[in-house]
């Protein structure tokens, strides 16, 4: 606003009658208004117009002037201040300005310094603050996206990775800078570098080239040769056997530790200062001459080996510009020549005694043994077979003294015999020679190429054929006349021999007949007709049974067709059995009809007498008495006992032994299903255990000649069990097992801890469980004998089964036909509450 718009209208105008101080006033407050109107502060001038227009410019109005006048000043010094502070902004604001230039062209600098090469710069504003990512992705390759270089795993190899992640961890928390060498996937090096700057964690990833990187590929390399030397080093300490190195002047350089020992040194450094050679001074020296030429040195020398004279194999041959060696103790080897030459000459000796003709040939079909049986058998002149005549030489003589079989077209027959020498299986033929003897020729391929001949003279055998085949026509005629059924099974349980009425009276075929049917076999086609199984059990143990074992047993059948048979089985002196089929249908009807009425009256007395004695404890009574009156008399306490009265006791004892044991085994099957029975459960020993359930077994293993493996772990310890039960456990498993093994078999019983569980084991080697008597083998009263003598009321097994589960445990099973049994019993090894087998 211009000073001359806001003027009062009394600036222009004269003043009249005023005083001159008046005058002069004025003429300041102009002058004033006139300075401050230079200043370009509008506001100013409008307050200092405003205050000169209400000016009354009166001579009693001074007060009002000095107040006027008192408010210019003010407004003066106003004005200068702003214009200072005006002044001093706009110098701030200049150098602002500066410092803004000067931040743009850091930043153009650095980003000219990052993008000078390629890297790639991460930076983190505290420790948890995002990443900023700043350069060239591409340096990371093009497997790793742009967005994820901090996906270590992504892009290095583990190792690495778990190296830069735990850098970055360090640098965060504590500002620990790094330096790594990083390898990638793809097999490149990248170099990494971590920094704080600033309150910043900056890390920078460059990809390393030009020389650098080769000098890390080298060091790779060097690296992996250096682990490749360990390694190799490593093998050669474990050898058994001597290895040395030596460098270009012969000096020993490198030994194994087998070296060390045979020289009886501490170290490489030892051998080394004090020359510990293991050959001596000749060996070295030839060994060098080979090795000056390039040639392997290989011989057979004697050298001490830790104190003791050695024969070792030695080989020395060039390596670089050196030379590597290897020694192998072979005293163990001559010695093992030296006697095999003399078990050579002895088995030499042994063939020339026994009867069968035997000749060998090498790969060259030249005869190079034979003994005195095969020049005896051919009548062959000694000097001849000293000559080493081939196989067709001999073949040749032979057919010129007409001593082989007659043959058509010869040729062919001589290449067929020699074409043994291409086989691998040996060949059996039969030679009937022309004076009527009958060879049976075995050819046997050798390891090495050649043939050993074997000619067994069996005309008499084929004789003696002929004249049991003439027998065995006259028997079966004589057999098939009888009315009663006869049949004969071998040792093996295969039927042997039967005539017509035993094949009629069980409705057998006649190819069944002819094919000869095991017992078991026999049994299960003859069962339908006469299906009382412990019949055909005894029958089954009485031709299969052990031989020193068996005895004549008789039984009644009565069939399905309402018919009457009576067994008998009798051992034969061979080893076979003879069974016997009488019809008694007739008999036994009348028998039948005088015993039915006293049958009945038995019958009544039975049942009065099991209901009174049921209860288990009045067995028992008497029993313990039986037995303590046996064993007196077993004593001999109250008087001397012939064999025939001791024998008589002895059976006393122990069929009441037996007896007790099944009235034991009710009374606990009643306890466990009556809840009755408690476990007293305690620190059990298990070989101490396993070892007090065999002691009660003595006896049968020693009788039935059967051996009993146990095996337990040293310092197996204890589990918590009721250890009664558990020894019955066992004494009923073992005494299971030995009764259905055969005589030399082995019955074996196994403890081991596995997991918070005790495993006892017992395996046998007796005939197997087909799946049907596996199915109920643990049910109460299952007895099958499957072929044994083994005779039982069920009662073992479901006692074993009930006990292991009443520890609560589990009991497996594991058998098949013709592979034995094994019974697992599985207890908790800490104990637990008892529980009833029926839970």
């Amino acid at each position: 606003m211009d000073l001359d718009d806001v003027r009062s209208p009394w600036r222009d105008r004269p003043v009249t009658g005023a005083p001159a101080w008046g005058v002069r006033l004025r003429a300041a407050l102009l002058a004033g208004v006139a300075s401050v109107s230079g200043s370009g502060t509008a506001a100013a001038q409008a307050g200092i117009l405003e205050a000169a227009g209400n000016l009354r410019f009166e001579a009693q109005h001074a007060v009002g002037v000095a107040s006027v006048a008192g408010l210019v000043i003010f407004s003066t010094t106003l004005a200068l201040l702003h214009l200072w502070e005006r002044k001093g902004a706009a110098e701030r604001e200049r150098a602002l300005r500066r410092e803004l230039d000067a931040l743009h062209g850091a930043q153009e600098r650095a980003e000219m310094l990052v993008g000078a090469e390629r890297q790639l710069m991460i930076s983190w504003d505290g420790r948890d603050g995002e990443p900023r990512i700043d350069g060239d992705a591409s340096v990371l390759g093009d497997s790793v996206s742009p967005g994820r270089p901090l996906a270590f795993g992504a892009w290095l190899s583990p190792a690495d990775a778990a190296a830069i992640d735990a850098a970055l961890a360090r640098l965060k928390e504590r500002g620990e800078g790094f330096h790594l060498t990083l390898r990638t996937t793809r097999d490149r090096f990248m170099e990494a570098e971590g920094r704080a700057i600033g309150g910043r964690a900056i890390l920078r990833l460059r990809d390393v080239t030009g020389d650098r990187l080769e000098l890390l590929r080298v060091r790779q390399e060097l690296a992996r040769a250096a682990e490749g030397l360990t390694l190799t080093n490593a093998l050669l300490d474990a050898l058994a056997q001597p290895v040395w190195l030596r460098d270009a002047d012969g000096r020993l350089a490198w030994v194994n530790r087998a070296y060390l020992q045979a020289v009886e040194a501490a170290s490489v450094e030892d051998v080394r200062a004090r020359s510990l050679e293991l050959l001596d001074r000749g060996a070295r020296d030839e060994a060098e001459a080979r090795r000056r030429t390039g040639e392997r040195y290989e011989a057979r020398v004697a050298a001490v080996v830790a104190g003791t004279r050695r024969v070792l194999d030695v080989a020395e041959g060039p390596a670089g510009s050196g030379s590597a060696g290897m020694a192998v103790d072979v005293s163990e080897l001559d010695g093992v020549r030296a006697d095999l030459q003399r078990q050579m000459e002895a088995h030499a000796r042994t063939l020339d005694q026994v009867p069968t003709a035997v000749a060998i040939f090498d790969s060259r079909q030249r005869l190079v043994f034979h003994n005195t049986g095969y020049r005896q058998l051919w009548g062959l002149d000694q000097a001849f077979l000293d000559g080493h005549p081939t196989d067709g030489e001999i073949l040749d003589h032979l057919r010129a003294g007409r001593k082989l079989p007659e043959q058509a077209d010869f040729r062919a027959w001589k290449a067929a015999v020699l074409g043994a020498y291409r086989t691998v299986e040996p060949q059996e033929t039969w030679w009937h020679l022309p004076d009527r003897r009958t060879l049976r020729v075995v050819a046997t391929p050798g390891p090495g190429g050649g043939l050993t001949y074997l000619y067994d003279d069996v005309s008499d055998r084929i004789l003696l054929e002929s004249q049991y085949n003439a027998l065995n026509r006259v028997q079966r005629e004589t057999l098939d006349t009888l009315r009663e059924g006869v049949a004969v099974f071998g040792s093996d349980g295969r039927l042997k021999l039967s005539n017509r009425a035993f094949a009629d009276m069980w409705k057998l075929g006649d190819d069944t007949v002819a094919s000869g049917p095991h017992i078991d076999a026999f049994v299960k086609m003859c069962r339908p007709l006469a299906p009382q199984e412990e019949l055909w059990v005894d029958l089954r143990a009485a031709i299969s049974g052990l031989s020193d074992m068996r005895l004549s047993h008789s039984c009644r059948m009565e069939r399905r067709d309402g018919s009457v048979l009576d067994c008998t089985a009798q051992p034969l002196p061979d080893g076979a059995t003879l069974l016997t089929f009488i019809d008694m249908t007739a008999s036994v009807n009348v028998e039948r009809a005088l015993t039915e009425k006293n049958d009945a009256l038995e019958r009544a007395s039975r049942l009065r007498d099991e209901f009174v004695h049921h209860v288990s404890y009045e067995l028992r009574s008497p029993l313990t008495t039986i037995i303590g009156f046996a064993q007196l008399l077993g004593d001999e306490s109250v008087g001397v006992l012939n064999a025939r009265q001791r024998e008589y006791s002895d059976h006393i004892k122990r069929s009441s032994g037996a007896l007790l044991a099944i009235i034991n085994d009710i009374l606990d099957l009643a306890s466990i299903d009556t809840g009755s029975l408690e476990l007293d459960l305690s620190p059990v020993d298990i070989r101490e255990t396993i070892e007090s359930a065999v002691r009660g077994l003595d006896d049968r293993l020693a009788d039935t000649r059967i051996h009993l493996d146990i095996q337990v772990p040293a310092g197996i310890g204890t589990f918590v069990a009721d250890q009664k039960r558990v020894r019955q456990v066992l004494y009923n498993l073992l005494s299971n097992a030995i009764g259905f093994s055969s005589e030399g078999q082995t019955v074996t019983i196994r403890a081991r801890k596995v997991e918070g569980e005790v495993l006892f084991e017992v395996t046998d080697q007796g005939r197997g469980m087909p799946p049907e008597v596996r199915a109920k083998v643990f049910e109460r009263f299952e007895s099958n004998t499957l072929g044994t003598r083994h005779r039982g009321v069920g009662l073992g097994l479901s006692i074993v089964r009930s006990f292991v589960e009443l520890h609560g445990g589990r009991i497996d099973l594991a058998s098949a036909p013709g592979q034995g049994t094994t019974v697992t019993c599985i207890f908790p090894a800490d104990g637990v509450p008892q529980r009833l087998a029926a839970e």
